[in-house]
């Protein structure tokens, strides 16, 4: 049995595969050891029965995750996959290289992530190349959950809300000036927060106001993230992550507006790189 695993802060899509054929799907919540450590993870996956009843007989993950950037990083999730999978050999990497995997078509590309972060990286079919760092919700992240979330928020404490969006987010979530502060500031995972307005702003995709912000976000993310690459223009650039999907219009104006050349847009790429993984070890 081989475990293969596309993890976000939010959560993390799991797939069973056994000889050669994916037969079980499974779901937990996103791990980032920047915000998790190793006791965390292993009951979080622990709480997840069916992943609990096969851990004997997992004999490899391949984990791919946000924060799994260094040596340090990645121990921590390899430690708490361990507690689960001790007959396993575990490898944990970075899941900018699970999306690079996800969306290479045998030549040169630029590959990005839209979710409740941000990222990107060169990747040429043997090297990844990562221009410049993700920076996180707090001075990055352009064009993400945890940027768009942000914006609406700060917009609605400042009374800048279109008045329909508005009285809907205090109808659907109860939300005031002490529980956004909160969440924000006090408890942990204040980008996992932000980045759950998502579904709500994604519901006004059409009015003025989220077509503009979002807009603004994608080109921020744009300028920022692949702009920095010199051949930028000259490859396509792919994307992964939900709000990619999401907001294609969105971002497809922005990517003509610099003269970007949008290729592959995938909301989940956990097939695409279950399909390589496939590949490389049965074929």
């Amino acid at each position: 049995m081989i475990l293969i695993v596309e993890s976000g802060s939010t959560k993390s899509d799991w797939v069973l595969v056994e000889n050669g054929a994916t037969t079980k799907r499974f779901k937990t919540m996103g791990f980032n050891p920047f915000f998790h450590n190793e006791q965390v993870i292993s009951n979080a996956i622990n709480d997840n029965q069916e992943l609990s009843d096969i851990s004997n007989n997992v004999l490899r993950v391949f984990f791919y995750g946000a924060g799994c950037s260094s040596d340090e990083m990645n121990a921590i999730v390899s430690r708490g996959l361990k507690r689960v999978f001790m007959n396993a050999e575990v490898s944990v990497d970075h899941d900018l290289l699970a999306c690079a995997l996800a969306t290479y078509e045998g030549k040169p590309s630029i590959a990005c992530i839209l979710g409740t972060g941000s990222n990107s990286c060169y990747y040429d079919g043997q090297k990844l190349t990562e221009s410049v760092p993700a920076l996180g919700y707090i001075l990055g992240d352009e064009g993400s959950g945890s940027f768009y979330g942000k914006k609406l928020l700060t917009d609605f404490l400042y009374n800048k809300l279109p008045e329909d969006m508005n009285q809907d987010l205090l109808n659907s979530f109860k939300i005031d000036k002490e529980i956004i502060f909160e969440n924000v500031y006090r408890k942990p995972h204040a980008n996992v927060y932000l980045a759950s307005f998502m579904k709500f702003i994604s519901g006004y995709k059409h009015t003025e106001y989220v077509d503009s912000m979002v807009k603004d976000g994608m080109k921020k993310f744009i300028e920022n993230h692949v702009c920095c690459y010199d051949n930028c223009k000259e490859v396509k650039v792919h994307f992964i992550g939900s709000l990619s999907f999401i907001f294609q219009d969105q971002l497809n104006y922005a990517a003509d507006k610099l003269g970007v050349n949008v290729g592959l847009v995938i909301k989940n790429p956990a097939d695409n790189l279950v399909s390589y993984h496939i590949n490389n070890l049965y074929n």
